[in-house]
Parts: C-alpha cells; sequence; structure tokens
C-alpha cells in the first residue's frame, strides 16, 4: 500500500473510531478548529481530533505514531508561541473534555484537560474553594498547572503546580498512565515545572483551598506617577501577609463601556494602575493596601469582588495579535523602578498592550523546592505583554517586548516563568526549569518519549 494511501486509509479509520470529530484540510469546520488564540498563528494542521474522552486521545495519539505524524496538544489554545497547533501536524483537540469534579469533603477537584481556568474557578466558588489560577481565564488550566501555574493566589497558596495531587496521561505509544507521589512518581515529579514533554494529560487532580471572601483595589493613576506607584506598591507588599498580591501595569485606557470607573480623559490614553488583590475583607485590604491609596489617583474601585470576576480583569479577546515575555527581577531598587517604569514609554498605544509587574515571594518561595519551578526564589516578575489588531505594528510591539526585558537585565535572576514566555531557544528552557534538574528532566522525558513526539512546548531533549 502506497503511503498516500496508506494515510487516506487511517484517516477513514480515525472518522469511525472517534466519539469526537475529525477535522482535514478542505472539511467544513477545519478553518473554525484551527485557530488560536494568538493571532499571529496560522497554521495549517494535516488532522484535527476532537477528542471526546480518554479512548479518543489513545486512538489519536496512536494514528499520529502510525503515520509518523508530528502531535501538538491543545488545551485552551492560549499558548503565544502557537504550540497547540503547526503546519501539518496532528493536533489532539481536548476542548470537548471540559468536565469539572468537585469534592469538597476533601477539598480536591478534578479536571479534564480541556478546562479552561475560567471553567474551574465557577465549578469551586459555590463551595468557596480555589485553587491558583492564571491571570487570564481562557488559559486551559493543564498548560498552566504543568508549566508552574503564577497567579493572584500564589503569595497565599503557592504556584498551581504545588496543588498537584495526581495526573492522568496518555503516553506517546497511546498508553493510559496515572502518575501520583506514590505512582510513577519520578514522572509526577517532572510533570511539576515540564509541562507537556511526557504525554497528553488527559486529567489532573488538584488540591483547593478555602476562600470565603477575595477583595481587590483598583487605582488608575496618570502614566507620570508610575514610579511614585510602584515605591508604594512595593511597600504594600513588603509589609503585608502573603494574603495579599497583585501588580502594577502600564495600560492603554479602555473604552468607558468595558470599564465605567475609567474617566473619560484616560480612555485610549496610557495610564498606570494598581491592582492589589486580598485573601480577605475590604476593612483588611483597605488597611493593607494604604500607600497606594494615598497617592493622588483618577479613579478607583475598591471592595470584596468574586474570585470569578478577578481572574477576568485582564482578559484579552482571542485573536489579536500577541508577543509575551518576562524576566525576574532579584531585587527592585529604585534604579530598578525607573528601568521598569521607563520601559513603558515605547508600549504601543492604543493597544490591548500591559506592562505588569508582580511580586512573589510568600508561598512561592517557601513551597517545595525539589520541583524543577526555578523561579521560585524572585521576588519580583516583570511581564511586559503586546497584543495588538493591526499586522502593521508587529515590528515595533515586538521590539518593545524585547526592550523592556534589556532595560531590567540588570536585575534579573536569569530565571523564568515559562508560561509566560514563547519559544525564546533551549537556554530560556533550561532557565525556566533550573540547569540542575536539566539532565534529570532529560532522562524522564527519554523513558516516556524516547522519539519527542510531544516536541510543541518548552521542549526538553531526550537524555
Amino acid at each position: 500500500m502506497g503511503a498516500l494511501s496508506k494515510a487516506h486509509t487511517a484517516l477513514a479509520s480515525l472518522r469511525e473510531d472517534l466519539v469526537g470529530e475529525v477535522f482535514a484540510p478542505g472539511d467544513p469546520g477545519y478553518d473554525g478548529a484551527r485557530g488560536v488564540f494568538n493571532g499571529m498563528i496560522d497554521r495549517r494542521p494535516a488532522v484535527i481530533a476532537q477528542c471526546a474522552g480518554d479512548a479518543d486521545v489513545v486512538r489519536a495519539v496512536r494514528f499520529g505514531r502510525e503515520l509518523d505524524l508530528k502531535v501538538a496538544v491543545r488545551g485552551g489554545g492560549h499558548s503565544v508561541a502557537g504550540w497547540a497547533t503547526g503546519d501539518g501536524v496532528l493536533v489532539v483537540d481536548l476542548r470537548r473534555m471540559h468536565e469539572v469534579t468537585v469534592d469538597p469533603a476533601a477539598e480536591a477537584v478534578r479536571v479534564q484537560g480541556g478546562v479552561t481556568i475560567g471553567q474551574l474557578d465557577r465549578a469551586t466558588r459555590p463551595y468557596a474553594l480555589a485553587t491558583t489560577g492564571s491571570r487570564a481565564s481562557g488559559t486551559g488550566v493543564c498548560g498552566f498547572v504543568l508549566g508552574g501555574g503564577s497567579g493572584w493566589l500564589d503569595r497565599a497558596f503557592g504556584p498551581a503546580v504545588d496543588d498537584l495531587i495526581g495526573v492522568e496521561l496518555v503516553t506517546a505509544d497511546g498508553e493510559r498512565v496515572h502518575a501520583d507521589a506514590d505512582e510513577n512518581p519520578e514522572l509526577f515529579w517532572a510533570l511539576h515545572g515540564g509541562g507537556g514533554n511526557f504525554g497528553v494529560a488527559t486529567a489532573l487532580t488538584l488540591a483547593l483551598h478555602e476562600l470565603p471572601v477575595f477583595s481587590v483595589a483598583v487605582l488608575l493613576y496618570r502614566p507620570s506617577a508610575g514610579p511614585d506607584v510602584v515605591r508604594a506598591f512595593r511597600e504594600v507588599i513588603g509589609t503585608g501577609p502573603d494574603e495579599v498580591a497583585g501588580a502594577v501595569l502600564y495600560m492603554t485606557g479602555p473604552p468607558a463601556d468595558l470599564a465605567d470607573s475609567v474617566p473619560e480623559h484616560l480612555v485610549g490614553e496610557r495610564l498606570c494602575a494598581a491592582l492589589v488583590t486580598f485573601v480577605g475583607g475590604e476593612e483588611g485590604l483597605r488597611e493593607i493596601a494604604g500607600p497606594v491609596l494615598a497617592l493622588p489617583h483618577e479613579a478607583e474601585v475598591v471592595g470584596p469582588m468574586p474570585y470569578t470576576e478577578a481572574q477576568r480583569l485582564l482578559d484579552s479577546p482571542s485573536g489579536l495579535r500577541n508577543h509575551w515575555s518576562a524576566e525576574c527581577l532579584a531585587d527592585l531598587p529604585d534604579e530598578a523602578v525607573d528601568a521598569w517604569c521607563g520601559g513603558a514609554e515605547g508600549m504601543p498605544v492604543p493597544t490591548g498592550s500591559r506592562l505588569l509587574l508582580f511580586p512573589q515571594g510568600g508561598a512561592i518561595a517557601s513551597g517545595p523546592a525539589e520541583y524543577p519551578v526555578a523561579y521560585r526564589g524572585a521576588p519580583w516578575v516583570v511581564h511586559p505583554f503586546g497584543s495588538w489588531a493591526d499586522p502593521g505594528d508587529d515590528e515595533r510591539a515586538v521590539a518593545w517586548v524585547r526592550s523592556v526585558r534589556t532595560g531590567v537585565r540588570p536585575w534579573s535572576t536569569g530565571a523564568v516563568p515559562l508560561n509566560l514566555v514563547g519559544d525564546e531557544g533551549p537556554e530560556r528552557v533550561r532557565a525556566g526549569l533550573g540547569a540542575a534538574n536539566a539532565l534529570r528532566l532529560g532522562k524522564v522525558k527519554r523513558r516516556w518519549d524516547r522519539d519527542n513526539v510531544f516536541r510543541f512546548n518548552h521542549n526538553i531533549t531526550p537524555l
């Protein structure tokens, strides 16, 4: 049988066997199925297998191996590098697998591979429970957790990966395995930061934390106030408990219909904002956030907010063009504050771009040191987030992200939160995982994916 005939036969069999749907070029629905969050990514997979369950994932992976196809895995499709897709590849699409099962008595939750942060948060909210979630509600839970997991709750509860209890995985050989502290413990260790290198995560079980009340303070300032705002926020974090977090950011003032509290004179203009989050009530938040509240500001919103709503505060619409990166800082002296604020001057405005500075410490720093999460010790993270609509802005937006990194590099630890960067080369991957972990991770990769089938990620070379 010729190669083409073999491919047609295998595809026909896949279509028949899968409970979910299969799309190939020319099929109705193919173009809609191949799009991802980042509008800069325009790739044409050979096959998209929208899996309805674990058995579908097994069948799809075996199909890919039979035809020697590269395999990309789509959970939330939120990767800035577009790793959820590729030209001529098999996409194992998990979006139909979006079941969330909360066990309030055990304070745990099981999420399938296609669940997003927003879906997880909505499921746990009725029980006043939560786990650290991404700062974007459309992010896929599995990719977020297995890559580390930084969010508004991480100073209080640790990064999301610290809450990992168990992983259900389909391997490169199309076999189903389970990993936890007792079963396949070396694989379980590697999944604490190693991302999607070892298989398709079809479900995770995560520990939950009590979150009866959550409060936020959002304050808007003119951009010239930026250095004072950062210094005041630095004081808030330095004197406050681990339950306080948030960010200082530069952004474009959104239209009033998107943010009622934005004064008309700031709409479409660069502005500075302080976002203070608190695992607690408004009274405690106001006391803790005193230094930023005392600064002259243009608008404020302070009070309790459902965590599900707070998680959507920085959401961006899918389909915009995106380029992001990050640098971890060892310290935040006044010189670094000025350098960070100076980086906002080149931010493309008006666009959806943002320049964030957020704190770590707390439960991040005191969490399990043995996992391959190399950025735990950094007290601050700089996150230039380029997001724009016009392709004509590509060059200046990408250059701006790079310039921000260059500006704060004198204070960089060299580590990097891999969830916040795209494809920046193997050295950055090692910096994200930790050089001491690289050899061990490479051996785990060889054990579970010797042929590097799962290479669309922050890739670990099999050793």
